[in-house]
């Protein structure tokens, strides 16, 4: 480089003063926070979608324009802040009114199944509002899928590639990847129709709101103390798989709708020798992955019946807001934990919870 444009790189980065630079962080956190708050608001939005391109005979029931740009933004903007997408989207749907358990009936009065009488279910599952809603959460998340693939295209290309022979360092994270994913998907199996039934509530989603952040204070309060002694973890191949199986079981824990996948996952990661960047990072790829196994498993077991509720338009334009409101959110996220760490969003998990318990539990 010439003197004299080394000399203007230096008078240019002299220039940008670092106490602003170090509040940009905060203001990103406050806008995307807002964000989520606004996208709450619009459901006074009623205008309906379904007209738009409805089943031959209609929807079952109706998802306004604002249900589906508010599941999307919360979907998007939650999936990978460490804040938990299933309880703030339990907490948009108990919003939206879409939470009912009445059984629905198709145009000509017949009952809908979300699982069809059989030998085995001779009773059946009659489909809800509240059934067709939780599907479309999950459904939906394929925009939070697509936009980690769309950033993170080179890491999962060195696993394609990996797979081949062709690059060691790939497979090595594929390696980590799968154990990560292990535990959580075969304790999800076993558990995932209780959970639903059981636990899919404000009180649960409260519960682990309060305790998620009390684990986020503490995990970031040790990271601080002792993470100097602490052999680092420069890159997700160079994990040792007992590292990779130690977020793993972390992972398990946020089957408890509201304690959150990131944030279980980058806690782990820091125990695992990871920078926040690093577990950050990790916690987005391993999520990659299990998000879609879980939304294959949903779209498989009950997205038609959920297409059938609310008609196909739905599904696409949360799966568009989605995508791009995730792209946003990793971004903000990577650049944020470098120079903060997790304790802003410990305290707006203390908040919400306190919120809710006022407006839900009082």
């Amino acid at each position: 480089m010439p003197p004299e444009k080394s000399e203007k790189a230096r008078v240019i980065k002299l220039d940008s003063r670092s106490e602003k630079s170090e509040h940009v962080p905060v203001r990103r956190a406050s806008h995307l926070l807002a964000v989520l708050g606004l996208g709450l608001a619009v459901c006074a939005l009623r205008a309906p979608l379904g007209v738009v391109a409805a089943p031959a005979d209609g929807p079952a029931a109706e998802l306004s324009v604002g249900d589906a740009l508010v599941l999307g933004l919360v979907e998007g903007i939650t999936e990978y802040l460490p804040i938990s997408s299933t309880g703030h989207l339990i907490i948009a749907n108990h919003a939206l009114r879409l939470d009912s358990e009445t059984p629905l009936s198709d145009s000509a009065g017949r009952p809908l199944w979300s699982r069809a009488p059989s030998p085995r279910h001779p009773d059946g599952e009659r489909l809800t509002l509240k059934l067709a809603a939780d599907t479309y959460s999950i459904v939906i998340q394929f925009g939070a899928i697509l936009a980690v693939g769309l950033l993170y295209w080179p890491q999962l290309l060195g696993i394609g590639f990996g797979l081949l022979g062709r690059d060691p360092a790939g497979l090595r994270l594929f390696r980590n990847l799968m154990i990560a994913f292990v535990p959580a998907a075969a304790i999800g199996l076993l558990l995932n129709h209780w959970i639903e039934r059981r636990i899919f509530s404000v009180e649960a989603v409260v519960t682990a709101q309060i305790s998620g952040a009390v684990l986020m204070l503490a995990a970031e309060r040790w990271r601080r103390k002792y993470a100097t002694s602490v052999k680092t973890v420069l890159s997700a191949a160079e994990l040792p798989a007992r590292g990779a199986l130690g977020i793993g079981l972390m992972q398990c824990l946020a089957l408890w709708p509201g304690m959150s996948r990131s944030m279980t996952t980058i806690v782990g990661g820091y125990f695992a020798g990871f920078e926040p960047v690093r577990a950050a990072e990790f916690s987005f790829l391993l999520g990659f992955v299990t998000l879609t196994a879980a939304t294959v498993y949903k779209s498989y077991e009950s997205g038609l019946a959920m297409i059938a509720v609310f008609g196909w338009p739905h599904v696409l334009l949360g799966l568009v807001v989605a995508t791009v409101s995730a792209a946003a959110a990793v971004r903000f996220l990577v650049g944020y934990l470098t120079r903060h760490g997790l304790a802003l969003f410990a305290w707006y998990r203390l908040i919400l919870a306190g919120l809710l318990i006022a407006f839900y539990l009082a």
